[in-house]
């Protein structure tokens, strides 16, 4: 179902677990591979998409063991008080790299709602729409899909939880 476009190598490990989550699932994708960037420009320009285009996956801890995933556009970031209202809580904070890796066996700046090691309740921002490249469970590797389809597979929760960056 997914278009591989090679840039620097071969995708194996956990991006292969990313692009069989998308199979499973019935996302369309390609998967496009770039070397090391250092900002959000430069992502977007190795991935052929806009900044607004580029989808941060934040893992968040609600509460002690329950965790959740917020689709974030890369042009924006997350607005806590608006988060904590959409989630009935007074606290929310980020876990640790560590404590991200156990929970979604992704390492940070790779993590991906798709092939969690733990599958996690997914919150999307109203501004993720349209076109978008979001990580693809390794370093360089980039998912590129309809936000509508993903978002629809993910059962995600859409809501305004966002501001400017």
């Amino acid at each position: 179902m997914g278009l591989r476009v090679r840039r620097s190598g071969v995708v194996t490990g956990a991006a292969d677990r990313a692009t069989a989550a998308a199979d499973a699932l019935g996302v369309a994708y390609a998967v496009t591979e770039h070397g090391p960037v250092r900002s959000l420009a430069e992502a977007a320009a190795a991935r052929g998409v806009e900044p607004r285009q580029i989808v941060k996956t934040m893992v968040v801890r609600v509460s002690d063991g329950d965790f959740r995933f917020v689709l974030v556009p890369g042009d924006r970031e997350i607005a806590w008080p608006k988060l904590r209202s959409l989630l009935g809580v007074n606290r929310i904070s980020m876990p640790s790299a560590e404590t991200a890796y156990d929970v979604t066996g992704y390492v940070r700046g790779t993590i991906t709602p798709l092939g969690s090691a733990t599958p996690l309740p997914v919150v999307a921002d109203a501004a993720v729409t349209g076109r978008i490249s979001i990580g693809g469970g390794a370093p360089g590797v980039a998912l590129t899909v309809d936000a509508g389809a993903l978002l629809d597979a993910l059962d995600a929760t859409i809501a305004d939880v966002t501001e400017p960056a």
